[in-house]
């Protein structure tokens, strides 16, 4: 008779090509299990909206399970410290055989990782590890010289090269199995009333593989048809806006790649270049988690350029609120931060505005606003968030050139040219002219209330440029 496999779920929750479920439903009858570490999340930074998604992904994925007669069981613990043992526990209790999961890259979940799989293995339980949240494994894709790529560019070339059909094979759901008699699926402990999100935010982000899935066919119906020439446009509706069901894992990146290549007549680097920008930002996604690999010492909040350590950041708090509260000033930089407050989620484009605007502008670490990002995103990841603030701070790999540094106003009137988007995230605005709200003047900020700005864009960008110039020469 064929031996209980123990499938344990992190950010993949999902049914459908889940490698590691796809495996264990192959060798025997399946049980799920989910670690909730509250408190370690909370120390790694993640705030309620991506708590309360992750929880709402987890409710989704236990009825996934349960239409599959598979149960699911929660340990709810504090830290990964005492992952292993909870984990030794239940498969003992259950009488499972193995254990089976798909890898993580952050530091501490691949420590996490390496003490469960020698604990189990000790007990003589097996555990069987997989890659899935990335096409190729860290550490497979190399440079002629044997190091981890740090520019994008021959990263994407050399992913392009070596991606094929064994790398993009999906897996089916697998099938329903045998009633397990004397073993329920777990209820779900409710979150802390300080983070649960609100039924707009719930209807904002609808959680589970089939809402992903949902999102994925509108993006490729009809947004992706535009995506290169409006993508950069905030007021736009032009990005797929996956990134938070990617990031819990509620799709998979060969799910998304797949479909694409699918409306591209089966290329991902040539064709339509909608198509073939999208895959692009996919790629980047799997080049950070490739790189939380390769320096570990991104995921200690440590920058990628070593000679950046010594950078003389300010210390303002004053302008850290300011910029926290969109009160800048800089109508494009302050509609951002709202957008963040409000949606838990900002446009790419406007990521990279604000990113530079705290770390050029305000010459204030990157760090804080790294955090202060993951403490709302509802997309938060380690890998693409910490990649995306060093590249705007120049601290990171194929970081911007240090002397690169937004106009905050120019590229309101380049990327929001009616101030749309500006109206809408800050209605004090709205009245104004349309070209007016890109950078109001003094006597209209005092008829609407708007702030003046915090810092002169020309001072700040000559203080900055002095500050990383020593950085820059070594």
């Amino acid at each position: 008779m064929a031996s209980r496999q123990l499938v344990w779920f992190r950010t993949d929750l999902r049914t459908i090509d889940h490698t590691a479920l796809s495996h264990a439903a192959e060798r025997g009858p399946v049980i799920g299990v989910v670690v909730r570490t509250l408190q370690q999340w909370r120390e790694h930074g993640h705030g309620a909206n991506k708590l309360d998604f992750w929880q709402r992904g987890i409710a989704a994925l236990s009825e996934e399970l349960t239409a599959l007669r598979i149960p699911l069981k929660i340990l709810d613990i504090d830290t990964f410290e005492r992952t292993p043992d909870a984990l030794l526990e239940l498969t003992r209790d259950l009488a499972c055989e193995a254990l089976h999961f798909n890898d993580e890259y952050g530091l501490n979940e691949q420590n996490r990782d390496r003490r469960v799989h020698a604990t189990l293995s000790e007990a003589d339980i097996a555990v069987h590890r997989y890659t899935d949240q990335v096409i190729f494994t860290p550490g497979t894709l190399k440079t002629g010289s044997g190091d981890y790529y740090s520019v994008f560019t021959p990263f994407l070339k050399a992913w392009l090269k070596q991606v094929g059909a064994d790398q993009l094979a999906q897996h089916d759901a697998p099938s329903r199995q045998a009633p397990m008699a004397g073993i329920a699926t777990d209820p779900l402990p409710p979150l802390p009333a300080g983070e649960q999100a609100g039924q707009a935010f719930h209807e904002l982000w609808p959680a589970g593989e089939e809402a992903a899935a949902d999102r994925l066919a509108r993006f490729l119906d009809r947004r992706v048809r535009h995506y290169q020439d409006q993508r950069d446009f905030p007021e736009e509706t032009a990005t797929s806006e996956l990134s938070p069901y990617i990031a819990l894992g509620m799709i998979s990146p060969r799910q998304c790649l797949n479909a694409a290549a699918a409306r591209n007549h089966g290329h991902l680097g040539d064709g339509d270049r909608n198509l073939t920008g999208w895959i692009s930002e996919l790629v980047w996604r799997e080049f950070y988690q490739h790189l939380l690999v390769g320096y570990p010492r991104l995921s200690r909040g440590e920058p990628f350029k070593l000679e950046t350590r010594q950078l003389a950041w300010r210390d303002s708090e004053e302008d850290f609120a300011a910029w926290c509260e969109g009160r800048t000033g800089y109508p494009l930089v302050d509609a951002a931060m709202k957008q963040l407050v409000t949606r838990g989620w900002m446009h790419n484009r406007l990521r990279m505005v604000t990113a530079m605007f705290l770390t050029k502008h305000l010459l204030i670490h990157w760090h804080r606003g790294e955090q202060f990002f993951l403490q709302h995103l509802v997309d938060g990841e380690l890998g693409s968030n910490n990649g995306g603030w060093q590249w705007a701070a120049s601290t990171g790999t194929d970081a911007a050139p240090y002397f690169r540094i937004f106009n905050p106003t120019t590229q309101a009137q380049r990327f929001d040219p009616d101030g749309a988007f500006i109206a809408r995230y800050l209605p004090e605005l709205a009245e104004l002219a349309p070209r007016a709200r890109h950078e109001p003047n003094s006597q209209q900020r005092r008829d609407t209330g708007y702030p003046a700005p915090i810092v002169d864009h020309r001072a700040a960008r000559q203080r900055a440029l002095e500050a990383f110039a020593p950085a820059d020469n070594g």
